[in-house]
C-alpha cells in the first residue's frame, strides 16, 4: 500500500511539472511573440537600476512590445557602437546618445526624429521643459526626446557660512557675490577653509558663455547654420577667466586641476568642510545630501556683474529612435519614451537619481513634493531651468568636434589657472579649434552657408 501511495505521489508531482512547464513555455512564447525593442543604454549606479523598474512597468503594462534594455559602457563607447553598427540585426532600436553628440547623431542619417510621432499623435510637448527640448531640435524638428538631464549649479556649504557668520549668496549671484562669500570664508577660518573651485571642465567653460549670452561658435553656435568658427575670447569669456584667476592667485579660489582626479578631490574637500563653494551639475545633490549632515545650499549658475543671467544650458543625455527598424518597432520605441516621459515617472527619476523632472506635471507628484520637503534646496536647479527662455545661446552647440573643443578650453583654463596671459591662451585654444573645424567640414563635405 506505502508503495502504491510512492507510486501515485510521483505520477502527481510529473504531471503538475508537465503543466508547469507548459504554462512556462505558453508564458515565454507569449513574452517571445511581442515586438522587441531594444534599448541602449549607458546608465549605471541608481539611474540603471530605476531604468530597469522603468523597463518592467512598461513591459507589464501592455502585451504588444518587450523593451530590452543593455547596457553599452560609456558614453564615448556607445556612440562609436551605434554608429558602427546601424543597418545590421545588432543595433538597437531605441538608445541613449550625451548631449554633445546631438550634432554627429543628426548628422549620420541614422535616426526617425521624435517629430515624426509628435506630429502623428498631436503629443503635448508643452508639457517637457523648453529648454532641454531645444537642445536636441534643429530647425524646429524635434530630434530626440531629451531625458537624464541635469543643470549647472553653485553648491554652498550653508552649515559653514553659519559658522563663521558669513551672509549665503543670492539665489541667483554674479561674480562679485561669490567673490565676497568666498574671500570671507577664506579669510575668517584663517585661510584653512577655501572659498570657492570651479573645476577645469569645458562644460562649465560652455555655461559662463551661454549663461552671459555669448556664442562661442558661429552661425548662433550651430543652429543658424554649420559653424565655420568659434570664439573662445569674446568679452565674456575673458572677464570670467580674469575673475577666476585673480581670485586663484589671491587664495580664496582652490585649482584643483583637471580630470577625474579633480573632480574626487573637490568633492571630498567640500564633504570635509574645507571648500566652501564650488560649481557642477544638478546630478550631484543626491550625492552630497547623503556625504554630510552639514545643511547644503543650491544656488543658480553665477552671471557677470552689470548683466542679466541669460540662463545656461543642459548636460545629460537624449533618445533617439533608429530608422534602421520597422515601423511597428519604432512605434513601440516611441511608446516607451512616452512611458518615461509622464508626470509621475519623471518625478519618480529625479527623487531616485537626481536628473531633474521634464515633464512640468512632476512638480505636483506626489514623490516629489516629499523630497522638496525634506530638502527644500532640491528645488532650485528645477526653477533655474523652468525660469530661462530657450535662445540660441543657451540651447546648447551644434557642432561636431565638442570633445575637441573641450580638450582645447580646458588645456586654456588650466594655463590660466596657473597665471599665463589669459587673452593670449584663450586666442591659442580658438585658432587650434578653428584649424580642427575647417579640416573637419572638408573631411565631412559639409555644405557651408
Amino acid at each position: 500500500m506505502k508503495r502504491k501511495r510512492t507510486i501515485f505521489a510521483a505520477l502527481v508531482i510529473i504531471f503538475l511539472a508537465i503543466i508547469g512547464f507548459t504554462f512556462s513555455q505558453k508564458s515565454s512564447a507569449k513574452a517571445d511573440s511581442r515586438i522587441k525593442i531594444v534599448f541602449w543604454h549607458e546608465m549605471t549606479g541608481p539611474g540603471q537600476v530605476q531604468l530597469n523598474k522603468f523597463v518592467k512597468e512598461f513591459n507589464d503594462s501592455q502585451n504588444k512590445y518587450v523593451v530590452v534594455p543593455q547596457f553599452e559602457g560609456n558614453y564615448n563607447e556607445a556612440v562609436q557602437k551605434i554608429l558602427n553598427t546601424h543597418g545590421t540585426s545588432t543595433s538597437p532600436a531605441l538608445f541613449q546618445s550625451m548631449d554633445i553628440s546631438t550634432s554627429q547623431i543628426y548628422n549620420s542619417g541614422y535616426t526617425t526624429p521624435v517629430q515624426k510621432f509628435i506630429d502623428k499623435e498631436g503629443y503635448d510637448t508643452s508639457k517637457i521643459s523648453a529648454v532641454a527640448r531645444a537642445f536636441y531640435s534643429k530647425n524646429g524638428t524635434q530630434l530626440s526626446m531629451p531625458f537624464n538631464t541635469s543643470q549647472p549649479v553653485l553648491y554652498y556649504n550653508a552649515t559653514l557660512l553659519k559658522k563663521y557668520g558669513i551672509t549665503p549668496p543670492p539665489v541667483n549671484p554674479s561674480y562679485s557675490d561669490i567673490t565676497r562669500v568666498a574671500t570671507e570664508l577664506y579669510q575668517k577660518s584663517g585661510k584653512k577653509v577655501k572659498g570657492l573651485s570651479v573645476e577645469i571642465y569645458g562644460w562649465l567653460f560652455e555655461q559662463f558663455l551661454a549663461n552671459g549670452g555669448e556664442s562661442l561658435a558661429n552661425n548662433e553656435d550651430g543652429h543658424s547654420g554649420v559653424p565655420t568658427s568659434v570664439n573662445f575670447s569674446g568679452t565674456v569669456a575673458t572677464k570670467t577667466m580674469k575673475w577666476l584667476q585673480e581670485n586663484i592667485k589671491s587664495g580664496a579660489f582652490m585649482n584643483f586641476g583637471a580630470g577625474s582626479s579633480a573632480s574626487a578631490n573637490e568633492m571630498a574637500a567640500f564633504l570635509s568642510g574645507k571648500l566652501g563653494m564650488f560649481l557642477q551639475s544638478s546630478a550631484d545633490i543626491s550625492q552630497l545630501t547623503a556625504g554630510t549632515k552639514d545643511k547644503l545650499g543650491i544656488t543658480y549658475y553665477p552671471h557677470a556683474d552689470g548683466q542679466k543671467s541669460n540662463g545656461v544650458s543642459i548636460g545629460g543625455a537624449s533618445l533617439w529612435i533608429s530608422n534602421d527598424k520597422s515601423s511597428e518597432v519604432q512605434q513601440g520605441a516611441w511608446n516607451f519614451i512616452k512611458f518615461l516621459m509622464n508626470a509621475k515617472n519623471q518625478a519618480t527619476w529625479q527623487v531616485a537619481t537626481g536628473y531633474l523632472a521634464l515633464n512640468k506635471d512632476s512638480q505636483d507628484e506626489p514623490v516629489l513634493k516629499k523630497l522638496y520637503k525634506s530638502q527644500p534646496e532640491a528645488k532650485v536647479p528645477g526653477q533655474q531651468l523652468r525660469r530661462t527662455k530657450p535662445n540660441n545661446t543657451n540651447s546648447g552647440i551644434f557642432m561636431q568636434g565638442l570633445i575637441q573643443e573641450r580638450t582645447l578650453t580646458q588645456t586654456a583654463m588650466e594655463q590660466i589657472y596657473n597665471g599665463s596671459n589669459i587673452k593670449n591662451s584663450l586666442v591659442e585654444a580658438q585658432k587650434a579649434m578653428n584649424s580642427y573645424i575647417t579640416s573637419d567640414n572638408l573631411a565631412n563635405k559639409v555644405n557651408q552657408k
